[in-house]
């Protein structure tokens, strides 16, 4: 890591114009100070000759230890470790690939290996993680020194044009200068020259510039109709192939993005898939309804039912995207009936109950008594569980599939006739999300206002369950983790749970924005006092959240009245 020096600027030197940049670049220095210090440093063992006098007599020289502290080396680069792992990550891929081939007739084998690819998943996770946490202070330090190099180069120039008003003629020269300082201060910082020394040289270097400008327009004023003529005819050829080129990209980009997320299927098929879909689910409500004539034998029967419905836009937007494009009903058959089986989950179990009964029954001798008989008392327990469509894509696809699902509900594969409401009642609308201005005076908070850049990015991107970045788009949790890993901190990917452990809790009334809000029992989870939803609170009781789509949302709604569990401070 390159140190920029402290420049130094005498009283005398100083103009209160001149000033402001000079200050700038002090602070600039004070902050490259502070984030060098937070490096980790070594102690370093060194040695060094001591020169005693006695007497004016000079003894031989003795070598004395001393210790200095020094900044700790940074560790490898990403690209370092991964050329070490490449051979042991090409035997992973190898081994995997035997399993996967092994696992197409075994399906504890196949569930056993997504655990295994899980786990491993978690253990790279964790180790980036661990050494994003240790390069940060090398990544502040270097960030420090960029930009005290920007304020010393800007400081320089501001001298320079304070101390020589006459070769600040016109724009050209003065960016001439302005590169010639650039140049000569970056030289004499690989250098190690002293800041005296690295003023010196660029401010000659800045003269030398201007009078090389100077020449250049005396060259150009004495030809300047020959080169006005050679201008005006590069400039037409230039506009003419600049309008060719820009029309073609143009209209291959808007083809190509129109293209992808358009449904390419046929309607005939489309409808045909919906419809076969809805028979499945209309067997399935008919069985429940006629439950105990279908499986007769028991003596009660409790019914513990999710509502049967899915939103047809899902169901054809997973079909694409797993399908990888076009499709035919013939052809997603067996998807189908993979998809049913996959959302709708039902299990009946059978409970045995001894209960008594009071019998009459006669003696010997004439005279009738009753008795307690003990008998078996069957109770079958139906329960059936609707996982949600929506949430199968991150379990049955790859990651540029999910990114095809997630762009086609986001445009509902730009046919937002085909499942009309009237006809459809759970199919998704297309809606404008609700947008907000945040007061002016709230992003005079830096971090804030970094986060409330990043978040609202990616307003009106669909909610995806388990969705992490833009190319996927995002659940809750998923959106919350990513603006604050990109506003400053390094968590990882948390849950709703996870990232309120994160924080410290604090009251409604002492919230501010940029802190986070946590709400629960927004579905069912398992456990019913963890948080299940989270946002960003922006102020005014208003938050930014991954909904569906991503929002603006009103924290005085009696929905999310009725949810809120707390806030929290991010640390």
């Amino acid at each position: 890591m390159k140190r920029q020096p402290r420049l130094q600027f005498t009283d005398a030197e100083l103009s209160p114009k001149l000033k402001r940049h000079v200050r700038r670049a002090e602070r600039a220095a004070d902050k490259a100070e502070r984030a060098r210090e937070k490096i980790p440093k070594d102690r370093k063992k060194l040695k060094r000759r001591m020169i005693e006098q006695q007497f004016a007599k000079v003894r031989k020289g003795k070598k004395h230890l001393y210790f200095e502290d020094v900044d700790r080396p940074k560790p490898p680069s990403k690209l370092s470790h991964a050329v070490q792992s490449a051979p042991l990550n090409a035997a992973s891929v190898q081994a995997h690939r035997k399993i996967w081939e092994a696992e197409q007739d075994n399906t504890g084998l196949e569930s056993a290996h997504r655990l295994e690819e899980a786990a491993e998943g978690g253990v790279r996770l964790a180790a980036y993680s661990y050494r994003a946490q240790k390069l940060r202070p090398y990544r502040e330090a270097a960030r420090a020194e960029r930009q005290l190099e920007k304020a010393n180069v800007n400081a320089l120039y501001q001298k320079h044009l304070h101390d020589n008003p006459q070769l600040a003629s016109n724009p050209l020269s003065r960016w001439q200068q302005k590169r010639a300082i650039q140049k000569q201060y970056a030289a004499s910082v690989k250098s190690g020259q002293t800041a005296a020394a690295t003023m010196e040289n660029t401010a000659r270097a800045a003269k030398k510039a201007a009078e090389k400008s100077k020449d250049t327009a005396n060259f150009i004023i004495r030809h300047k109709k020959g080169i006005g003529i050679i201008l005006g005819l590069l400039a037409c050829v230039s506009l003419l192939l600049n309008c060719m080129a820009s029309c073609s990209v143009l209209l291959e980009g808007g083809l190509s993005a129109l293209g992808g997320s358009t449904y390419p299927c046929r309607d005939e098929d489309m409808l045909g898939a919906e419809a076969a879909y809805a028979g499945m689910e209309a067997a399935l409500q008919n069985e429940l309804d006629n439950y105990a004539s279908l499986h007769p034998g028991y003596d009660e029967y409790n019914f513990d039912l999710d509502e049967i419905s899915h939103d047809p836009y899902v169901l054809v937007s997973i079909l694409t995207a797993y399908h990888r494009g076009e499709w035919t009903l013939a052809e997603v058959q067996g998807t189908l009936e993979m998809l049913f089986d996959q959302q709708y989950i039902l299990t009946e179990e059978v409970v045995v109950e001894v209960r008594y009964r009071t019998e009459t029954r006669t003696d010997s001798e004439g005279n009738d008594y009753d008795v307690e008989v003990p008998y078996n008392y069957y109770i079958c327990n139906v329960t059936l569980e609707n996982f949600d469509l929506s949430h199968l894509p991150v379990y049955i696809m790859g990651e540029d599939q999910v990114s095809m699902y997630a762009t086609y509900m986001a445009t509902l594969g730009n046919r937002p006739d085909l499942f009309p409401s009237s006809q459809y009642p759970n199919a998704s609308q297309r809606e404008d999300y609700l947008d907000y201005d945040v007061p002016p005076e709230a992003l005079e908070d830096e971090t804030f206002a970094a986060m409330l850049a990043e978040a609202e990015k990616y307003l009106g991107y669909p909610y995806v369950w388990g969705g992490s970045s833009p190319a996927t788009s995002f659940d809750c949790s998923g959106f919350v983790s990513w603006v604050i890993n990109h506003s400053g901190w390094d968590v990882g990917r948390l849950g709703a749970k996870a990232l309120c452990n994160l924080c410290t809790p604090v009251s409604p009334a002492n919230a501010r924005p940029g802190d986070l809000v946590f709400f629960i029992n927004t579905y069912d989870a398992p456990d019913p006092n963890a948080p299940t939803h989270c946002g960003i609170y922006v102020g005014n009781n208003m938050m930014i959240h991954c909904g569906n789509p991503i929002s603006y949302a009103n924290l005085n709604s009696s929905y999310w009245q009725n949810h809120f569990y707390c806030y929290g401070r991010l640390p």
